[in-house]
Order: C-alpha cells, then structure tokens, then sequence
C-alpha cells in the first residue's frame, strides 16, 4: 500500500500541546498501516514554515522525524514533495532521515499504475495566491542565501513562521480546489498520468477523468484526511483517533466510484 499525507503545518497553531495533537494522531495512523505500508509520500507543507541552515534545523516534532528514519531504515521509501511552505529544506532529511526531497513533481510508478505527484502550488496560478514569478523568486537560490546570511536562525525562522501566519487563508478557495481539480484532470489526459495526487487546497477530493483518478489529500492538521492506493483501489481516507474510515474509493479496474466506510 501507498499512503500520501499533506498540509500538516506542524507549527502553525503555536501552541505546542495543539501541535503535539497532530503529530501524534499521524503517528498512530502510521502505525496501523505499518505492516501494509511500501511507500510514505509526504505532499507538501509538512511544516508551516521551515528554514534550514548549514548547521541548524528548526527543533520540535522529534517523534515524527524519528517514525521517518524508522521507515527508511527498513528500506520504505518516503518521499518529500515541497510544499509552499515549506521549501527551504537542505540535506538534512536526506542525509540523516533517509527522504528523498523532490522541489516540485514527480513522476513513478506503482502497481503498474503510473503516479503524478505534486503538492500542486505551482499549478494553481492565480488562485493559489502566489504567482509563477514570486515563487520562483521565493525559492531561487540567491535570494535563499541571502535571507540565510542576512538573518540568524532564530530571527529567520520566526519571520519565516510570522510571514506564514499572516498570509496563511484557513478558509476554502473555492476558486483554487477548482484549478487543482482542472489541472489534475489534464495531467490524466495528457500527461498520460492514471492517478494524480496533490494538497494544497485543504479540499478532500476524489474524481475520475477517464481511467485515471484525481485524489487530493486535503489537510491532516484540520479534518486529518489523507489518501492510499493499492494495486486495485484508490482511496481518500480520514483518520477518527482511533481507526481509518474510508470516505471515498475508486476502483482502478473497473473505474467505479463508491462512498466510504469504517476501515
């Protein structure tokens, strides 16, 4: 089984026992797949704000990173996709957790079902608040070394982290889950994609376009929903504090879509 979990935001509520919460309910999620699990994709905005420097990494949310390294040290493979938020990453997570950091897309293969993955900030335009050329600008290399020389950690974490609340919108866009949802469909059509995941717009969604599936993992840190494939099913997911209940599924043989149950 596959899982994709996005928008975590761990740090945004600043307050620890509120951050805790989260962190811990994705940890016992975890633990009920541990046995079925073959891949972990984390799709973007783990963190609300995460700054790291050559020699310094913002501290907290230990036990998650310490499930991580777990995972890869029994060689599951978990793969970082870069969210708006949280893209100044070095080689922390690859280095001493084992994650394969990706800046924007990727593109695999599971099951035989060929995966498009992406937090999905770079294909909203317009509606996802930041424009093509500020997030360019946001994530090119002179300009990130730059706020790392020019501010110390403590100071550029904290602007980091005040700068993410300020422009941070928890209401839905509908406007962005419509964007994604467009271009999840054309990536199923043209990118020749048979199922597309992406976060971003704190919107659960499931659709078929075709023989492929389009799956937005909406938010853990809100309403704790998450997605899984498997060689037959596609299923967007929410976690209860005590067990996965299935909200949504489609069969990836037959293309059939069918309402949730408990899991």
């Amino acid at each position: 089984m596959v899982l994709f979990v996005s928008d975590m935001h761990f740090g945004r509520r600043g307050m620890r026992s509120e951050d805790r919460t989260v962190e811990a309910d994705l940890l016992r999620c975890l633990e009920v797949f541990d046995d079925r699990l073959e891949h972990l994709y984390l799709v973007g905005d783990v963190f609300d704000a995460f700054v790291e420097y050559d020699r310094v990494v913002p501290k907290g949310f230990v036990r998650f990173q310490g499930r991580i390294a777990a995972l890869t040290d029994r060689g599951i493979p978990v793969t970082y996709l870069l969210g708006n938020h949280d893209p100044w990453h070095r080689q922390y997570f690859e280095e001493e957790l084992g994650v394969t950091i990706v800046p924007d897309a990727c593109r695999s293969t599971h099951y035989d079902h060929r995966l498009y993955c992406a937090h999905g900030d770079h294909l909203a335009g317009a509606a996802g608040g930041f424009t093509t050329r500020f997030r360019s600008f946001l994530r090119h290399p002179a300009f990130v070394s730059l706020y790392r020389t020019l501010l110390p950690a403590n100071a550029g974490l904290a602007l980091a982290q005040w700068v993410s609340r300020r422009i941070h919108d928890p209401s839905t866009n509908p406007d962005l889950v419509e964007a994604l949802s467009k271009q999840g469909a054309a990536l199923l059509r043209d990118d020749h994609a048979d199922v597309v995941v992406m976060g971003h717009s704190h919107v659960p969604t499931l659709e078929t376009e075709g023989r492929g599936v389009y799956l937005n993992t909406g938010t853990w840190f809100a309403d704790r929903t998450f997605a899984t494939l498997t060689p037959t099913v596609a299923r967007l997911m929410r976690w209860n504090g005590t067990r996965a209940e299935i909200i949504e599924s489609a069969d990836l043989q037959n293309q059939t879509v069918a309402a949730g149950r408990s899991n």
